[in-house]
């Protein structure tokens, strides 16, 4: 049975999204045609759709497309799966095991807030290379996200569960397979969704600063050199590059936890 929240009619689930993403380029194509200026707001220098489409396309056909996106993507999913990994596997510990969490959680908790413009400078002075920095940027921005929905799906497990399996002489790692993993695992997911977009935010922010080639790094030199269009192709393809990011991970989720999703639409 589908939820109240979804439109029962598939084809509405086409339509509307479309109106919505068509709204939006009309309402686009109108200020930017008659330089609408509010005081706070200005489009009088935004360019309008027709531009960023040819600017788009002279992209699109020229030989630097592939270098840019082959350096974002490749800096975006190296800092990304090693975030993953270590924010999947830092979080089942610690919120399994209250001790690891007093030891670990309180120097996290301190770095978290720190913005990803802020850790460049000692990026730079730590790794031998550019590039490394900026993967290591992009696993900051991935890190925390991960981790903290890890840590919240795990101390959300039914302790009834663990309980009943420790007294069926489940051993530790048994219980932390079958029952912690996979009643975590829609938490986790979430938090390997959300991580992939903040690993694109924080790739653009050292794309700027380091980086030769990238998306970032020619949406910023687009500015610099006044190229107007081309900061809006690099801002439109930064958002297509990071939502197909996110729903590819959660098309991954859905696959690999199945019962959650046909619980919910019960």
């Amino acid at each position: 049975m589908a939820t109240a929240s979804s439109p029962t009619n598939p084809w509405l689930r086409i339509i509307l999204p479309s109106l919505s993403l068509l709204a939006c380029l009309v309402l686009w194509h109108l200020a930017a045609t008659y330089k609408l200026d509010l005081g706070l707001v200005s489009f009088v220098y935004v360019p309008p759709p027709a531009a960023v489409a040819e600017a788009a396309w002279n992209l699109a056909t020229s030989p630097k497309l592939l270098p840019h996106l082959g350096s974002s993507l490749g800096r975006v999913f190296a800092g990304y799966f090693a975030a993953a990994v270590l924010g999947v596997g830092i979080g089942l510990f610690i919120g399994r095991w209250k001790s690891l969490e007093s030891i670990l959680l309180p120097p996290l908790e301190v770095l978290r807030p720190i913005p990803a413009v802020a850790w460049i400078p000692l990026a730079i002075l730590m790794f031998p290379s550019s590039e490394l920095s900026m993967i290591f940027i992009t696993f900051t921005g991935a890190l925390f996200p991960i981790l903290l929905n890890t840590i919240h799906g795990v101390e959300a497990v039914d302790k009834r569960l663990v309980a009943s399996a420790r007294s069926l002489g489940a051993k530790p790692w048994a219980i932390l397979r079958e029952i912690i993993l996979p009643g975590a695992a829609p938490s986790i997911i979430t938090g390997l969704s959300i991580g992939m977009g903040t690993s694109w935010f924080c790739l653009v922010t050292a794309e700027m600063v380091s980086g030769q080639w990238g998306i970032g790094y020619y949406t910023w030199e687009s500015y610099l050199i006044r190229r107007y269009p081309d900061i809006v192709v690099g801002m439109l393809l930064i958002g297509v590059l990071g939502m197909g990011s996110s729903f590819l991970i959660k098309s991954t989720g859905r696959f690999l936890i199945p019962w959650y999703h046909l619980r919910r639409n019960v």
